[in-house]
């Protein structure tokens, strides 16, 4: 079975890459412009403090698509912190009318619950439609206080405690947790923090001494405190392929990806059960990182306005000249490529999600 479901995950990486490049518009432009929402105020529901790399990304996007939804409204952001980004989901499954007036930006913190099949989710994610899948990638790096200069150096960790300030163990940083692990690093997860740009400031106070950003935040926030020499990047978690094969990401082409780190550090290529279920969790939580949801029942016009709202934005000077900076250069994408990302991103090898619940309940008393 691990074949065919490895199999499938390459086909729909490969789609989705194909679908990106061929720009596939949807059918339902001539809907659009039955709506209006001159004089409204949208609101952008952020489940996630400020400051972190989907906060980052959901204020960068919101003025465009206030600019280029129909009657130019208002779209405001409203963070809604709390429980990993659960509280802020469950909020808009429950109480988000289908009148395209509440919109909610997710991530993987919000998808591995869901994947993982934790009892405190009580959205479904096959109820919302999306307009728009944006990829991402991410960095690991170490105080330099540490004496470690790149992986190379890793032995003098042998016997050293890492502290990293985490949203949870079933958040975004479950992906560093093992890769971590991969690496065979000790590192101690302080469980707590609202959001990455918080865990950020704890490794800036010296209370964790080993972080991991998304692209945007890192490019932002962490890249200064490398080259002050606070910090030392270790590996970037890589890109997929048109195959689903993990390779170098090109906004970091000289840091190793986390495959190449393993092997750097083992000897030998990573291979078995914790290795496959690594990758499930990585190309759900970065290829198809962030996703912007409406409510489950909104009509085909609504959704078609943003989608074409998004296809206008993206093509925008600003946008384009900015979306480097904010976003670290990666494609969002809409329609049907938005499509496969969602699909790609909310499903999960099932024997994958067995082995992370059963190291979760184990050694981080994570209870489902």
């Amino acid at each position: 079975m691990k074949s065919t479901m490895n199999r499938t995950r390459r086909d729909l990486l490969g789609a989705t890459a194909a679908l990106v490049a061929a720009a596939v518009f949807s059918p339902l432009a001539a809907h659009a412009d039955a709506v209006d929402f001159s004089d409204e105020t949208i609101e952008f529901i952020m489940p996630f403090g400020v400051g972190g790399g989907s906060d980052t990304w959901a204020r960068f996007n919101a003025p465009f698509l206030s600019r280029y939804l129909p009657g130019q409204p208002t779209v405001v952001v409203k963070n809604v912190p709390g429980g990993g980004s659960i509280t802020g989901a469950n909020q808009f499954a429950k109480r988000a009318k289908a009148d395209g007036m509440s919109v909610l930006g997710t991530s993987a913190s919000t998808q591995f619950p869901y994947l993982l099949d934790d009892k405190r989710v009580k959205y479904e994610y096959k109820d919302w439609l999306v307009v728009l899948a944006a990829p991402t990638g991410g960095v690991a790096y170490l105080n330099s206080e540490l004496g470690v200069e790149s992986l190379a150096d890793l032995g003098k960790l042998k016997d050293q405690r890492l502290i990293y300030g985490s949203q949870g163990a079933t958040s975004l940083d479950l992906v560093p947790l093992l890769a971590f692990r991969l690496l065979g690093l000790d590192v101690q997860h302080v469980f707590g923090m609202k959001s990455r740009g918080e865990g950020r400031l704890a490794f800036e106070r010296g209370e964790a001494n080993i972080d991991f950003q998304t692209t945007s935040a890192y490019l932002k926030s962490s890249l200064p405190m490398v080259e002050e020499g606070k910090a030392v990047p270790l590996f970037s978690i890589g890109a997929a392929d048109d195959n689903g094969k993990i390779v170098r990401d090109p906004n970091f082409p000289d840091l190793p990806h986390i495959g190449e780190a393993v092997e750097m550090v083992t000897g030998k290529p990573p291979e078995g059960i914790e290795w496959e279920a690594f990758k499930a969790f990585l190309i759900a939580g970065f290829p198809a990182q962030k996703l912007l949801m409406l409510p489950k029942g909104t009509s085909e016009d609504i959704v078609e306005a943003y989608r074409e709202a998004v296809r206008k934005m993206k093509d925008d000077p600003e946008y384009q000249a900015a979306k480097v900076d904010a976003l670290g250069g990666y494609e969002q994408v809409t329609d049907e490529a938005a499509d496969a990302l969602f699909a790609e991103g909310t499903t999960i090898d099932p024997e994958a999600r067995d082995w992370v619940r059963a190291l979760l309940e184990k050694d981080y008393n994570a209870r489902f």
